[in-house]
């Protein structure tokens, strides 16, 4: 870097070890503790959420997290809405979010997929207003295009 006349900020450069053995990272994090860069244990690129196991357990936290919150939110406004509208709703800021890098969810395992499944469920309740004891799936057809 230094032959191209850059230098590296510390205090900005965040890294992330990836690796199949935690034993392996750990000796990695040690040599960047001693160059004085901290690793962590989360990276975002692009939106998606990298842990070192690409496990993607953080991001399909942080993409729960941000559905159901706006999942709240809208549900307080579906009174003062037309159907049509709060459909609009759901898919700008929630089926946006699970369908952003959706390839990545061919990796998944079957409790992240589980999760990604009660969010898809838990807005069709808000589209369709049925109670979270009722099952979903007659409600279902109501939500499909056609």
């Amino acid at each position: 870097m230094s032959n191209n006349f850059l230098q590296l900020n510390k205090n900005k450069t965040e890294t992330i070890i990836f690796g199949a053995k935690r034993e392996e990272r750990a000796e990695v994090r040690a040599k960047l503790e001693a160059l004085l860069l901290n690793a962590s244990e989360k990276g975002r690129n692009l939106g998606i959420v990298l842990d070192p196991d690409l496990n993607f357990k953080s991001h399909i936290n942080t993409i729960t997290k941000s559905a159901y919150y706006h999942l709240k939110n809208i549900a307080r406004l579906r009174t003062f809405m037309s159907q049509q509208d709060l459909e609009k709703l759901v898919h700008a800021f929630v089926f946006s979010r699970l369908d952003y890098c959706n390839s990545v969810s061919t990796v998944l395992c079957k409790k992240s997929v589980r999760k990604l499944q009660l969010i898809q469920n838990a807005a069709a309740r808000v589209l369709t207003k049925t109670k979270r004891v009722e099952h979903i799936t007659p409600h279902s057809t109501i939500l499909e295009p056609g």
